[in-house]
């Protein structure tokens, strides 16, 4: 049975008195697949750890429906030290997800039709008690790229069609475009088309499959040079500082699965600016962790599923992004009515 204890905390924010140790469930990749140097979840873990709070693993198919309610196979992690393995697992068993405090979703994509099916399981798990950040009906609803369409007075102009005419006619109006699928990450199937290219034809063929898939198309924006901006916004506010990822040569991704390198840069007036249109309503939808990416002055993708980049960001600036996710999460579980 998980056990919830009290002890004494003294934050930034939170003020002097007793506070309850949390049950966190995070549901997320095996740790097996984690990158100690880079892992953002590994830097939630480990602040959770240093608090206190008792955290569980629970894996991709780790949830299970039944009679309405959803149960967890959970097990207790175990935060390494130095000469140690970053995370390790006690033995799994199975629990109602109501005995957790709070349950954090840091699956990662593919954003498949199993990913959707767990945003419903994760549905019951609020619907019987238990948070669960982001809030899963926006994991399901706020599609990454789509989600700038809430916001085009801060995004380049977009196209999204399955006609390739209208591609073609988007690229021509601009003179060189970005095509890329709705559901992809990590730079993959992302093309920089210029007018007249003899692929334009090919790679239209390709991303629309003929006309029967929706793919995005924006105006290419020559910034990226400079680099892929991600803003990390924790419960609606940005992180003071940004990571500029800055294609490879010859590339035009700014990707760090795709080659890029990084490094830090402040935030711009521009960043603030389109932090403030966006942070309201990512507070509104339940979405305490995510990452804006800015290339130039134009917001190009929200992303809500598995946010990234905190450990060098950290590097970068002297800070602790997951002690400020930590902190908001405390004040939104103390004060659920503050969202």
């Amino acid at each position: 049975m998980l056990r919830r204890s009290l002890r004494l905390v003294g934050r930034i924010g939170l003020g002097y008195g007793v506070f309850m140790a949390l049950t966190i469930a995070v549901l997320m990749d095996p740790i097996e697949s984690i990158n100690p140097k880079k892992d953002s979840t590994l830097a939630i873990l480990r602040e959770a750890n240093g608090r206190g709070h008792h955290c569980y693993f629970v894996g991709p198919s780790g949830l299970t429906l039944r009679d309405g309610k959803v149960y967890a196979s959970a097990a207790r992690l175990l935060v390494g030290g130095a000469d140690e393995p970053a995370l390790r697992c006690e033995a799994a068993s199975e629990h109602p997800t109501s005995a957790f405090d709070v349950l954090l979703m840091r699956k990662d994509p593919p954003f498949d039709m199993e990913y959707v099916y767990t945003t419903y399981l994760l549905e019951r798990v609020v619907a019987t008690g238990t948070p669960v950040f982001n809030d899963p009906r926006t994991l399901r609803d706020f599609n990454e790229k789509l989600a700038i369409s809430h916001f085009a007075h801060c995004a380049p102009p977009t196209l999204v069609t399955r006609d390739p005419n209208k591609v073609r006619a988007f690229i021509a109006e601009h003179g060189g475009a970005i095509v890329k699928p709705l559901e992809g990450m990590g730079g993959f199937s992302i093309f920089r088309v210029v007018a007249g290219d003899p692929n334009t034809n090919v790679i239209i063929e390709t991303m629309t499959h003929f006309g029967r898939r929706y793919t995005m198309v924006q105006r290419y924006v020559p910034e990226i040079s400079e680099g892929d901006k991600r803003i990390i916004v924790i419960d609606g506010e940005p992180m003071p500082g940004a990571l500029a990822r800055i294609p490879a040569a010859g590339d035009s991704r700014g990707n760090l699965a795709a080659g890029a390198s990084i490094r830090g840069v402040e935030l711009s007036e521009r960043d603030r600016w389109i932090c403030a249109q966006v942070g309201p309503e990512l507070r509104r939808r339940g979405v305490l962790f995510c990452g804006l990416d800015v290339i130039g002055d134009f917001l190009t993708e929200i992303n809500v599923t598995s946010p990234t980049g905190i450990q060098e960001i950290d590097r970068l600036f002297s800070l602790n992004i997951a002690g400020a996710l930590l902190d908001a999460l405390e004040r939104r579980l103390s004060n659920p009515t503050s969202a």
